[in-house]
Parts: C-alpha cells; sequence; structure tokens
C-alpha cells in the first residue's frame, strides 16, 4: 500500500537573515511566528494530509527538528541525517531511497510562511492526484507584486512552458504584468520511483553516489566519506527543468519563502508590531530607540551584532553573512 510522505527539508541556513539566523540555528528554527518556528508550522500544516513525515536534515541541526518535534508533541516521524549537506537533489534522492518506489512524496522546505486552509488543502490534493498519474509536479504561486528575490515559472495552465532566474526589476515587472508568470514555490509531489528513474536519466553521478552513501548509512546518519562524493545540485537544476514529465499546480495560498528581511517586516507590520511615523522597524531590543531622517529602516539587535538596512535593501544581507563567514567566522555560527 502506498503511502503520501510529507520529506521536510531542513537543511538551509538563513543567511539572509543574519544576525537572526546563525548556523547553530538557522530561520527554520526561530520562534518569532508568535512563539513559534517555521518548521513546527510547517510540520503542524500537512499533518493532516499525509500518511508519513520524513524528515531529511544534517548533523549540525537535526536535534533543533527532534526538540521543535517534542514541543508538537509528535514523535511518530522517520528522520535521515546527511553528514555532509551536497543540495537539494540529493536530499530528496535519499528520502525517495527510504521510501517505497509508490509512495507520492510531498516535498517541502521547512523555512517557508504559508497559510493552510481550503486553498493549500485543495493544492496538494491536485499535486497528490497529478503525481500519482506519473508527472513531476510543481507548486507556482500568483504574484502579487514584481519580487526580484524569486524564481518564476512560466506556464499554460498546469503545462510549465519554462523556468526563470531571480530577474532584475524590469524583467519582474513583465512577469507580474503578462500574467503568464507563477513564483517558483520550491514545494515538489512525485512518486519516489518516478522521481529516482528522473534523476538517473539527467544526473547520473548524483544518483550513483546517492545510492552508494544511502546503502552505506548507519542508522539514520548518512556517511561522511561517500556523501563528499555527491555532486552538489539543486534539484531544479538536476530534474525540474529538464523532466519532460513536468507539471504545475497553479496555486492560490498566502505564501512566502521568509527569505529576507523585507519579508520578515511586512509579516511583524501585519501582526501589529511597533513602526515609527516613518516606518522604522527595530527587533531584538526593548531599549528605546528614536530614527532621524530613515524611513523603513529595520534595527536588528542580537546579544554579539546589531544590523541596521533599508527594507528594500534586504537581498543584501547575505554578502554581509558570506564576508564574516571569512573575516569574524564566530558572528555567524
Amino acid at each position: 500500500m502506498s503511502s503520501v510522505v510529507n520529506v521536510v527539508l531542513s537543511g538551509g541556513v538563513g543567511s539572509r537573515l543574519w544576525p537572526l539566523s546563525r548556523k547553530s540555528r538557522p530561520k527554520q528554527y526561530l520562534p518569532i511566528f508568535e512563539g513559534e518556528t517555521l518548521f513546527q508550522r510547517t510540520v503542524s500544516r500537512n499533518l493532516e494530509l499525509v500518511d508519513e513525515v520524513l524528515i531529511v536534515g544534517n548533523k549540525d541541526n537535526f536535534e533543533l527538528s527532534r526538540a521543535d518535534m517534542g514541543k508538537l508533541n509528535i514523535d511518530q516521524y522517520s528522520e535521515l541525517v546527511e553528514a555532509a549537506p551536497r543540495n537539494t537533489a540529493a536530499a530528496i534522492a535519499f528520502a525517495a531511497f527510504q521510501c517505497k518506489e509508490d509512495d507520492v512524496l510531498f516535498v517541502t522546505p521547512s523555512d517557508h510562511l504559508i497559510s493552510p486552509g481550503a486553498a493549500y488543502e485543495s493544492a496538494v490534493d491536485r499535486a497528490v492526484t497529478l503525481a500519482q498519474e506519473g508527472n513531476i509536479v510543481t507548486f507556482g504561486l500568483q504574484p502579487t507584486h514584481p519580487e526580484t528575490g524569486y524564481g518564476y515559472i512560466e506556464t499554460a495552465g498546469e503545462e510549465v512552458l519554462g523556468f526563470h532566474e531571480k530577474p532584475g526589476p524590469e524583467r519582474a515587472n513583465a512577469f507580474f504584468k503578462s500574467g503568464q508568470f507563477l513564483w517558483n514555490s520550491g514545494m515538489f509531489c512525485f512518486r519516489a520511483g518516478m522521481f529516482l528513474e528522473e534523476l538517473r536519466r539527467y544526473e547520473p553521478q548524483i544518483f550513483d553516489h546517492s545510492y552508494g552513501a544511502f546503502l552505506s548509512k548507519k542508522g539514520i546518519y548518512l556517511p561522511q566519506q561517500e556523501s563528499t562524493k555527491i555532486p552538489s545540485l539543486s534539484v531544479d537544476y538536476a530534474v525540474m527543468e529538464r523532466s519532460e514529465k513536468i507539471k504545475v499546480v497553479p496555486s492560490a495560498f498566502d505564501w512566502s519563502d521568509m527569505g529576507s528581511f523585507e519579508a520578515i517586516y511586512d509579516y511583524l507590520k501585519e501582526k501589529g508590531h511597533y513602526l515609527d511615523d516613518a516606518g522604522n522597524m527595530v527587533i531584538g531590543t526593548e531599549k528605546h530607540i528614536e530614527f532621524t531622517g530613515l524611513s523603513d529602516t529595520l534595527l536588528i539587535f542580537t546579544n554579539d551584532a546589531v544590523l541596521a538596512l533599508k527594507k528594500e535593501n534586504s537581498q543584501e544581507v547575505k554578502e554581509v553573512f558570506q564576508r564574516l563567514e571569512n573575516e569574524r567566522p564566530e558572528l555567524v555560527l
């Protein structure tokens, strides 16, 4: 009997949310969403829609996942722990090897903010149906504005005409106006065997080395030496953008990848977080802060770092993270 398995990918760092997000506590484990984490919300949102939960994490964060599952009082789930993360193609391959060939894998990042409800359930149900029919399915979200921080899917109904990288402002505006482009959500649905068939077709080295690592795992722990041989490639490049079996589910649920402080700002503003008259926001301190000559600015405090940025420059925080990784690595751990 086949099952629908929620494969929860929890290996990201969340470098665009530094200094809140660190290597030791990535953004999916920050309890800043009305006291919950994005990881907890992901699992809770999908629990009634699937038969099983399989968490694919890494050696640096799987204990955080376990702690969050404990807070949800969930003890019926499976785990795989990567020794050397090799991007999403390998992570999903491990999950597919773990499951039965006919199991439908509903693959979700653990760090997205999604509103549950009828629109979400309808999209997941349609994706599962398409996956059972032998398709490789992605979810596309109707854009609400010309976003430059997301990839786009060019569509005609459920047919995929093409994938497009994060565009500049001009192209993003053209995508938004055309009505044929959806935001690429990073969520997928397919039978385990079908995904492995397509991965083997397009990226045989990833398939072979991932399978070798899977066969050598000790319990839930994947091996270091074998894992480092796996080419590091996203599932988008490895399979989604190359498969001829691809379908998209145009979706209307509220979604954000929470990948920037601009998204955090919008979320906290909606929840009533204090803003001054010029739209400036402070996160992480109760100290009284005054802004002069600034608007739409965030000031983020942690116990060892302070970040000041204009909301529209949120994507540049990743560059700060990368520089500190080389110059002051203790500040990103």
